[in-house]
């Protein structure tokens, strides 16, 4: 099959968690370019007010607005409310993907429960929050594409994240679960594993800090938000159809096993 254009999203409805900064401000923007009507959420109202500013002042010709959702992912009702209106107002939600997440990082022995409870909260339960309450939209169409974003830190742990690995490879054991679950209604569920990607916490690192990752890295850099959002695209997209359940390294390399 032949297909002209597998990255116009133009009549899909996207929900992007964490969309306002890094790499789901780069996810939000991207869907937007490419026809899809998308909505994002986020803590910070003023913040998620200017990233819909900016990306509705740019929308292609005929392209739908992006709209902002000042929602907590961890909080169960808040998500469901959401989604909710979204399908109100757009009648679906065609793409989930779940990228919010937080660090709390620590020794274990020096990690309090409210650090531990916290990264739970956002990085696992919010999947579990969001998917929930757009699977019965997407089983009710027979479609859907849920992207979780995961880390290669869930693949092989880090000092002083004990936390953050944890959620991390529950989001895998979560996502591959709900894979084999809604694999018949044509709905797939995938995951990404970010390594090292430039963003604003990397670029507050020495640059001494900054060689010794390139060192482990066989392609000799850090990736880039749009590296993550070509890996998003290629899974929503129609050449990505009879993937499910995968775990997508977006790393240079980095765990070659």
């Amino acid at each position: 099959m032949t297909l002209s254009n597998p990255f116009d999203f133009t009549g899909k409805v996207a929900l992007v968690t964490g969309g306002t900064r890094g790499i789901g401000k780069e996810l939000t923007t991207t869907l937007a370019q490419h026809g899809a009507q998308v909505f994002f959420c986020g803590t910070n109202q003023e913040l998620g007010n200017q990233v819909e500013e900016s990306i509705n002042a740019n929308l292609p010709q005929g392209g739908s607005p992006t709209t902002f959702y000042q929602v907590d992912v961890s909080d169960f009702k808040a998500c469901n409310d959401m989604v909710t209106s979204i399908v109100k107002e757009a009648g679906q939600v065609d793409f989930l993907i779940n990228n919010a997440g937080i660090t709390r990082d620590n020794l274990l022995m020096r990690l309090k429960e409210s650090d531990w409870d916290d990264v739970m909260a956002v990085n696992l339960k919010g999947c579990f929050n969001c998917s929930k309450a757009v699977i019965r939209s997407m089983i009710k169409k027979r479609y859907g594409r849920i992207i979780s974003l995961s880390s290669v830190i869930g693949l092989m742990g880090n000092s002083g994240q004990a936390n953050y690995a944890a959620a991390k490879a529950g989001i895998i054991g979560f996502g591959r679960s709900i894979a084999r679950e809604v694999a018949s209604r044509n709905i797939t569920s995938n995951m990404i594993a970010p390594g090292y990607i430039e963003t604003e916490m990397t670029e507050a690192m020495d640059e001494k800090a900054q060689d010794k990752i390139r060192e482990i890295i066989p392609v000799n850099r850090l990736g880039t938000v749009e590296d993550v959002c070509n890996a998003t695209l290629f899974l929503l997209s129609p050449m990505a159809d009879y993937i499910t359940g995968q775990v997508i390294q977006v790393d240079g390399g980095m765990l070659i096993a």
